[in-house]
């Protein structure tokens, strides 16, 4: 795969990312009731894939045995990922709060397909969040993630399927629907869905986007608002039932325009809102990415980057991880790999231009 296409991060330190809002998890710990917790839960859930966002760049793949660690103490959490497995891939993490209010840990096994103008990522694996203060675990799966115009075209990004967030304790489960982009765009980034008890008895619903702000309400008006904008909505699509087509092509797809924002239903509690990126971030991968290349051949007068590492033959290394895109909060830590000479040399000769 051409080097363009991948960010200059480890996909131990994306995995991290997860991590951005975690006084979502903070807040679940300290509500009283099962129904409150459910919707921290779920929003830190809905949180976790906010980061990809514009972000079409593939991570590099880890070592095996390669480790990445972090501590925010502002944040109040540590986390360590390791790479297991190497073919399959298969990353794992596990991360504690500071005050030993949270274990949050799992395992992703990402599986491919590419689908001739797109590539779509199933990110397989069981995440698990313990409140340890309620003795309570929740668990749950990402949606599917999918790139478009891998071939030609501009890059975009979307999630979609369902996701099903269980409370083993107390039975609760968040049911969510990432919705997939569909013929005109209008479902793009939205994300709908419902908590239920043990007995399957609606108690709440989620609605937003998930690279926007999550947004809950009781059923009760939530269906009433729903009436009332099928009521509105049937002469629309009539009108764009009979309007033309697009028809299936090796063209690329356009990439659909999304709504500003979300239309907040009167009545609503706000669960999550994303946190601002800065100015441009969506460009500044590929520039210092290049501009890192071009002052490592100017110093060393060869024809790529090389890996740097420190340490004995044959123990570990480590080395300072700079944040090199987007900030996400959580994107600085320690990387080490116990790996022998030899393997250090052949770690630098793969990260030359060849790569």
């Amino acid at each position: 795969m051409p080097i363009a296409f991948n960010e200059p991060l480890s996909f131990l330190q994306r995995i991290t990312e997860y991590m951005e809002h975690v006084y979502l998890i903070h807040r679940a710990s300290c509500q009283p009731q099962p129904l409150e917790r459910m919707q921290s839960v779920a929003a830190f859930a809905v949180s976790a894939v906010a980061s990809q966002w514009e972000r079409t760049g593939k991570p590099f793949n880890p070592l095996l045995g390669e480790t990445y660690e972090l501590i925010r103490e502002d944040l109040g959490f540590r986390f360590i990922s390791e790479q297991v497995s190497h073919h399959p891939p298969v990353s794992a993490f596990h991360s504690e709060g500071l005050n030993h209010d949270f274990l949050f840990h799992g395992s992703i096994y990402p599986k491919l397909k590419f689908w001739g103008k797109s590539v779509e990522a199933e990110p397989r694996g069981t995440i698990t969040l313990e409140l340890l203060k309620h003795n309570e675990a929740y668990t749950w799966s990402n949606p599917t993630c999918c790139v478009h115009n891998v071939i030609i075209g501009q890059l975009w990004i979307e999630q979609y399927g369902t996701v099903e967030i269980l409370n083993h304790r107390t039975g609760h489960k968040c049911v969510l629907h990432f919705k997939p982009c569909g013929l005109f765009g209008k479902e793009l980034h939205r994300v709908e869905g419902h908590i239920q008890d043990k007995n399957k008895k609606k108690l709440f619903m989620i609605y937003g986007k998930w690279t926007e702000c999550l947004w809950g309400i009781d059923p009760a008006s939530y269906e009433s608002f729903k009436k009332q904008e099928r009521r509105g909505d049937h002469l629309r699509k009539a009108r764009l039932e009979d309007g033309s087509r697009k028809a299936e092509s090796d063209a690329a797809d356009d990439v659909p325009v999304a709504q500003e924002t979300v239309q907040v239903i009167p009545g609503s509690k706000l669960l999550w809102r994303i946190n601002t990126r800065p100015p441009n971030s969506a460009q500044i991968w590929p520039a210092k990415r290049r501009s890192g290349w071009r002052r490592s051949r100017e110093k060393r007068g060869g024809n790529g980057p090389r890996g740097r590492q420190s340490g004995r033959p044959g123990g570990s290394t480590q080395a300072i991880t700079p944040t090199l895109g987007p900030p996400t909060g959580c994107m600085q830590g320690i990387t080490s790999s116990g790996i022998s000479l030899t393997a250090q040399i052949s770690t630098e000769g793969l990260e030359g231009p060849g790569a």
